[in-house]
């Protein structure tokens, strides 16, 4: 199975049991909108609250903020969106397609990359136990020739970029030769610039109303509330503020399911830290977020850092965690040092001091910022990517298997009566009772106890308690495993004690401290 076709197969599993669906769907839908199902919701609310826990639970300086979506006009000027914030576009004149041109040249890059890594596995084959994979990457023509291009455009593109220069990005894709992905050919347009906030009035009259935004990210709301926060909650530098919330993007090339929307929501945590000390606690969190994603267990293979080649007009260090999605690997979360451009900026437009006063050293100054950035909808993404199996049994028969982390599982337990009669059912009810407090549980107790498992795999429910006439007798249940599907017979009285240290987030948070 290629990846694009997993992928696919991954958007209709999404839908069929009720994690994504395409927004307005009775209407054919709305582009790059998507609505959360029942699992889906809960998947993403077990994401947020594991975010949200490893931050603003488990560190003392670190508090939460839930800011309005929106803002005043002068925000949006102070922080250089009104002026920035653009993408570079380019036009298929045959298939009428729009791209960013940006987008273009890094999958040509990445199609590269791709030459390189067959050549790494053709490699490994030849050489087997002998292979020295470091050495061969820098020693082998073919490899070396292909890195070559890759620097090649890289700089090129990142020159391109950095100076604003429109016909340059253009000549670069022409010189690649990239083609169109629908038409097939290299009819581009000129290359031209975009702004991606959605606009709106506020107001009683439309004559009287004025032009505001929808916010493209959820950073500014934390750094105008930066002195609010620290004065109200007597907070010391160091210290972060952490949010979740919705922002938005006019995207015009919006794709790949659920990566990239117009409606989408983030979590971002800003530190704040003492001018000079930036580059200690970029470097902390660099190392933490990465952590935070190895603790899913979803494979270190998956995660890589990716270091900017174009720094934004605000930060002096820049770096992605990159995750490997069926197409690719691409960005998962941004770590940023932002200076002190925020607060400063916002300072200069406002008028008011936005300073802090360190009784310590007796002195007054604008902190700096690092920022943790990182897309909810993408790392729903890329634990359902991840999750998802297409299994042969060994008795011939197939699964389909989410496997999903248990503490982010949307359902945790599944308590079934093996048959709906000889007071089966009512025990199962009983245990239901007694676990739904303390996790998502369902009963079902429609067709046979195969299909009643097959159904729980698919959407990920990690256990599944079965009640059956050997629990009248001994007070047992089986408890039944996703992953390994083994089958252990516990008491009732022990499910809670045993459940507890399988699914409670404090076991998986205890890796992070």
């Amino acid at each position: 199975m290629t990846q694009e076709d997993l992928f696919k197969n991954i958007i209709a599993h999404a839908k069929e049991y009720g994690f994504i669906f395409p927004s307005s769907d009775i209407y054919d839908g709305l582009g790059a909108v998507y609505d959360y199902g029942q699992n889906g919701v809960e998947l993403k609310n077990n994401i947020k609250k594991y975010w949200w826990d490893s931050l603003v639970r488990m560190y003392d300086n670190i508090t939460g903020l839930d800011s309005a979506v929106f803002m005043h006009p002068k925000v949006w000027e102070a922080s250089g969106h009104v002026s920035a914030f653009n993408d570079p576009l380019i036009d298929n004149k045959d298939s009428k397609k729009r791209y960013r041109a940006d987008v273009l040249l890094e999958d040509y890059i990445a199609k590269l990359e791709e030459k390189i890594n067959k050549e790494v596995v053709k490699g490994k084959k030849r050489f087997a136990e002998a292979f020295d994979e470091e050495q061969f990457r820098a020693t082998n023509p073919n490899v070396l020739r292909e890195k070559e291009k890759i620097d090649s455009v890289r700089g090129k593109m990142v020159k391109a970029l950095n100076d604003n220069d429109l016909e340059g990005l253009r000549q670069l894709i022409v010189d690649c030769g990239i083609a169109c992905p629908v038409s097939g050919t290299k009819n581009w347009t000129e290359v031209r610039k975009f702004n991606l906030m959605f606009s709106t009035k506020l107001g009683s009259t439309e004559d009287g109303a004025s032009q505001i935004y929808l916010r493209p990210e959820t950073a500014q709301g934390i750094f105008v509330n930066f002195l609010n926060v620290q004065k109200s909650g007597r907070m010391k530098i160091p210290f972060g503020i952490a949010q979740i919330g919705k922002a938005f993007r006019n995207e015009i090339v919006a794709r790949q399911f659920i990566f990239r929307m117009r409606e989408f929501e983030q979590m971002e945590m800003q530190f704040f830290v003492k001018p000079g000390e930036e580059m200690k606690w970029y470097q902390y969190w660099k190392d933490m977020r990465l952590r935070w994603h190895l603790s899913l267990g979803l494979g270190e293979n998956m995660y890589r850092y990716h270091d900017h080649d174009k720094l934004a007009h605000y930060a002096n260090a820049a770096c992605d965690i990159e995750f490997q999605f069926p197409f690719g690997f691409k960005e998962l979360e941004g770590i940023h040092s932002r200076t002190d451009f925020d607060l400063s900026r916002h300072e200069e437009y406002s008028g008011r001091k936005l300073r802090y006063f360190d009784p310590e050293t007796n002195e007054s100054y604008i902190p700096y910022v690092v920022e943790t950035s990182i897309g909810l909808d993408r790392t729903f993404l890329s634990v359902l990517s991840a999750s998802y199996r297409e299994e042969t049994l060994e008795d011939g028969e197939t699964r389909v298997v989410l496997r999903i982390p248990p503490v982010l599982a949307p359902v945790k337990l599944a308590v079934f009566p093996l048959i709906k009669k000889d007071g089966l059912p009512e025990v199962a009810h009983e245990i239901l009772k007694a676990l739904r407090l303390e996790h998502h549980c369902l009963y079902d107790e429609k067709d046979s106890i195969g299909k009643r498992y097959r159904r729980m795999d698919a959407i990920g429910t990690p256990y599944c308690i079965t009640v059956d006439h050997q629990t009248l007798e001994d007070k047992t249940v089986t408890l039944r495993d996703r992953d390994t599907m083994l089958q252990d017979r516990v008491a009732i009285d022990s499910l809670s004690g045993i459940l507890d240290k399988k699914l409670n987030s404090k076991y998986w948070l205890e890796k992070l401290v």
